[in-house]
């Protein structure tokens, strides 16, 4: 059978209530759809046990489904890095890793082999087509501009995990439910009478499967975890920790220190194997430096820019400058003091609800403790 390209629309596919809706939206606006279920290397067993409750949804929402064996590429891609990361006493986000590599990468890819000219996901961002100074919501053609931004429902806004998406890529993207809530959804996968085959929400990493990441880690490679000191902000000796893996940056509890004031993690320092903490007053960050910077415009800022910068998953977007360095490096100075920082998470730059794009943190900029505030000469 031939497919029109322009109709053929993939799903990536879950079964859960977000992609369930988007499969629904589309279907009821005339497109050809097709269901991709990503085959991830979960516990022994799950794997090929979680395709068959999408397959049953696909069927009843009578849409053709296929599962896509991702295994070993996930196991690549994401899992060995987001390891490697917390070995090298990083924070990362390994959803940020499976949009850019597996779902916009070889999913997009593989729809566009069985003959989808777009693909389409659950999240909860809007993207937007400009073009001769018309704006639309679904790409098209060529001479395009796409520009994301964050979803209507602030409480599930998603644009966070989508900062490392180009233009060649947002060209084969439609996202449905930008313009929805949570409710809108709900509603949307009731009448269509599939309510009772949609799989519950994950409520952790994917891959996790129930566990801890730092039980992934004492499984996978037990000697990543060695004990070392745990020193406050002028490197005096307060105790032993457990092994860096084990810790993130603002964690506050577990720490096992006897103290009269509550302690955060400030920094974690792989090449000494060193714990740094401090009190609630060493806590906030004024500034901190970034490495991978992507921009969704695919043109990068001259200089410096002012925007809004989420260093969280929901995280409030704070005020601050973000300067251009060599070498896709930038820092980011906040108008008022923001949350720490943890290097290996993502900074995300907003413009209002515009998705600008982001980068990695890299490391912190330490400053002294009550600095006066930075204005736009001193960042």
């Amino acid at each position: 059978m031939t497919h029109d390209p322009g109709n053929r629309v993939a799903v990536a596919f879950s079964g859960g209530l977000d992609s369930t809706a988007a499969a629904i939206i589309l279907k009821q606006k005339g497109y050809d759809v097709l269901a991709l279920t990503m085959l991830l290397p979960l516990k022994a067993g799950q794997a090929e046990s979680s395709v068959e409750p999408c397959r049953a949804l696909a069927d009843r929402l009578g849409v053709e489904h296929e599962a896509v064996d991702m295994r070993g590429p996930f196991d690549r891609m994401v899992i060995r890095p987001f390891l490697e990361a917390y070995r090298s006493g990083l924070t990362p986000n390994p959803c940020i890793t499976c949009n850019k590599r597996l779902k916009f990468g070889l999913l997009l890819e593989h729809a566009r082999k069985r003959g989808c000219g777009l693909m389409a996901t659950g999240h909860y961002a809007r993207l937007s087509t400009e073009k001769k100074g018309q704006v639309t919501d679904e790409p098209g053609s060529a001479g395009e501009e796409f520009t994301l931004f964050r979803g209507r429902d602030r409480a599930k806004d998603q644009s966070y995990v989508l900062w490392t998406l180009d233009q060649a890529k947002l060209s084969h993207v439609l996202l449905p439910l930008g313009e929805l809530t949570r409710e809108d959804c709900k509603s949307i996968v009731t009448g269509a009478g599939v309510r009772d085959l949609v799989q519950p929400e994950s409520q952790d990493i994917c891959f996790l499967s129930g566990r801890s990441y730092r039980s992934l880690i004492a499984e996978t490679d037990p000697g990543a975890a060695r004990p070392g000191p745990v020193l406050d902000h002028e490197s005096t000796v307060l105790g032993t920790h457990k092994g860096l893996p084990f810790y993130t940056v603002g964690q506050r509890h577990g720490l096992g220190i006897a103290s009269h004031q509550a302690l955060y993690v400030l920094e974690l320092r792989p090449a000494e194997n060193a714990l740094v903490v401090g009190g609630i007053e060493h806590r906030s960050c004024r500034q901190f430096e970034v490495e991978g910077t992507s921009f969704v415009s695919g043109n990068k800022p001259p200089g410096s820019i002012t925007c809004e910068v989420a260093t969280r998953y929901r995280g409030p977007p704070l005020p601050a400058r973000l300067t251009i360095l060599p070498h896709d490096r930038g820092s980011v100075g906040y108008v008022e003091p923001g949350p720490p920082s943890a290097p290996g998470q993502s900074a995300v730059f907003y413009e209002g609800d515009r998705l600008l794009g982001g980068a990695f943190i890299s490391r912190p900029v330490r400053v002294p403790h009550n600095p006066t505030p930075l204005d736009d000469n001193r960042l």
